[in-house]
């Protein structure tokens, strides 16, 4: 039996029992993720929950995954399938296989994968998986983001699929040199719980397939996966058949001030069948801000499944009906050895493209603009415990959500690639794991772009800098252009980082910009705006808007100039 197979050529399926397997791998991959939140040591990882687990068959397929962070929807699937390219045969149980190389289907060099075969009675019948982003990879700055990179070594150590055990013993060689060359000890741990969370991925696989025996379970998933892919066809249906354009623009103001490229979307729908054609973007650029194929598509599947029924399980039948043309060297798919840490977060401008192509036809199923990622990164060593840190700010970095028809957008949600995922650190062990001192973390009055339905509330943080020695990494967009609102709802507010300096000086960093040996006693200040609005402010609901004002999340001034309040 192959996967070329369709459940309609395969006798004997049962239909429930079909909905049990696919209940059943969900429940794994959710099992795989609370293993890993709970034994991980970098506040990336067992706070903000940046890291996705999934289970796929020995081809390769999709069988499910949990996304807590929806940017890593497409991340593991493809470079499954090129282990199985490059490995061949040379597959054994008790093998563990590492892997980030952007230029092997990878996404992002920080965002390291973990696989592990899953065999039964000595086939192999399918694959664990866990996907993180390590809080350092090597390269020339700590943490892995560098703004003034031109290459990919400038940026981070390259780990195409290599083998960290081998028939269930550690390759003691590999494992030192790959840690030999990352700062944090750290990150040895994180890896170690990303493999314990696929050995429990491998125990429980195996067990279901034991349960039902292998011929049931190659029949049933085949089945699963037609399912899904019916439903995903039923979904595409509803969007009128035709070719739409939308495009949208990335600011680069690190080795190319003022530059602008442009992300441009040609989606076809035949029916059944949508097609996302990338290739009138903007060339690759010379520095980090460039995605890969496997970012790319993730952005655009991420963007895509936020348009149609929340209920169709995430498997390989999800996204057969879509197709991604992604043409090597432009932006978002840059060619070897380019710089391509910032691709990630150029799901922003891909979803924008997505939306403003598609928003015509399907007025209900799409958003006003969401806030754009503008992100710090602190590093440094603890003048308490004498330990080196990495820090993502999220709390600073969470935005609000573009409107849609008939609802407000979401407060404080962050970045569309998030989609709220990314969790907020705790304040207590913020100011436990680092140095600093939160001092604000609050709704910021007025960022909820105008409309019938308001954008997602924007927040305004403030940090007290403590260290000698802090260092600051900008990554981002948002500070030259707001984001859009829908249907006469406007846009937000821009996004802003400054430092206030203990002289009294005040910088402001650009969006793609590391700035070093920050004054302890610096107080660190970021707006991130809300959503864009949907549908004409006058039109909003009287209540709504009183609700607003009364908890001061619009100013009078706002409601009298915007909304026409009269009271």
């Amino acid at each position: 039996m192959t996967n070329n197979q369709t459940s309609k050529q395969i006798e004997g399926i049962d239909p429930i029992l079909v909905t049990i397997f696919q209940r059943t791998f969900r429940a794994i991959t959710d099992e795989m993720s609370i293993s890993l939140t709970k034994t991980t040591r970098s506040p990336i990882l067992c706070e903000a929950k940046d890291f996705v687990t999934g289970l796929y068959d020995e081809q390769g397929n999709m069988l499910e995954q949990t996304e807590n962070l929806p940017i890593l929807s497409f991340s593991l699937g493809p470079v499954c399938k090129e282990i199985i390219r490059q490995y061949g045969n040379d597959i054994q149980e008790g093998d563990v296989i590492i892997h980030n190389d952007v230029f092997s289907m990878g996404n992002q060099n920080n965002d390291v994968a973990i696989f592990k075969p899953i065999f039964f009675q000595g086939l192999l019948v399918g694959w664990s998986a866990a996907k993180g982003h390590q809080a350092d990879i090597g390269g020339a700055v700590q943490g892995g983001y560098n703004p003034n990179a031109t290459e990919v070594w400038q940026e981070a150590l390259r780990i195409p699929a290599t083998k960290l055990y081998e028939a269930g013993i550690l390759r003691k060689d590999v494992w030192n040199l790959i840690f030999a060359n990352i700062r944090l000890q750290m990150v040895q741990e994180d890896i170690k719980a990303q493999i314990g969370a696929c050995t429990l991925g491998e125990r429980r696989l195996a067990a279901h397939v034991k349960k039902y025996g292998l011929d049931v379970f190659l029949r049933h998933k085949i089945a699963l996966f037609d399912a899904t892919e019916k439903m995903m066809r039923s979904e595409i249906q509803r969007i009128p058949n035709g070719s739409y354009l939308g495009d949208s623009r990335v600011y680069y103001d690190g080795k190319h001030p003022g530059s602008q490229f442009t992300i441009q979307a040609h989606i076809t729908v035949e029916h059944e069948d949508i097609t996302f054609d990338f290739s009138r973007s903007s060339a690759q650029t010379k520095g980090f801000v460039n995605g890969t194929y496997t970012s790319t598509c993730s952005a655009i599947t991420l963007t895509f499944l936020q348009m149609v029924d929340p209920n169709i399980p995430h498997n390989e039948g999800m996204i057969r009906p879509l197709h991604y043309v992604v043409p090597e060297g432009t932006i978002l798919h840059a060619s070897y050895p380019a710089a391509t840490t910032f691709g990630n977060h150029l799901c922003p401008q891909v979803a924008d493209a997505i939306f403003k192509a598609l928003g015509p036809a399907v007025p209900d199923r799409i958003t006003a603009g969401w806030n754009h990622l503008l992100c710090s990164l602190f590093t440094g060593n603890h003048p308490v415990t004498g330990r080196k840190y990495v820090d993502i700010c999220f709390l600073g970095l969470k935005g609000g959500s573009g409107a849609l028809q008939g609802c407000d957008g979401y407060d404080h949600i962050g970045m569309i690639d998030a989609s709220g995922g990314v969790l907020d650190q705790d304040y207590e062990m913020y100011e436990h794991q680092t140095p600093h001192l939160l001092r604000k973390h609050e709704y910021l009055q007025d960022s909820a772009g105008p409309g019938k339905w308001r954008g997602g509330m924007g927040t305004y943080t403030e940090i007290e800098l403590r260290g000698p020695d802090t260092t600051m990494v900008v990554f981002g967009d948002g500070d030259v252009e707001p984001n859009y609102g829908l249907f006469g709802g406007k846009g937000s507010v821009l996004n802003r980082i400054t430092l206030d300096y203990p002289n009294g000086e005040t910088v402001v960093p650009k969006s793609k910009d590391i700035i070093d040996n920050i004054p302890h006693g610096t107080v660190y200040k970021q707006i991130a705006g809300g959503g864009g609005g949907y549908g004409l402010p006058a039109e909003r609901d009287t209540l709504s808007l009183a609700n607003d004002i009364g908890n001061e999340l619009i100013s009078l001034e706002q409601a009298r100039k915007e909304y026409g309040w009269k009271q």
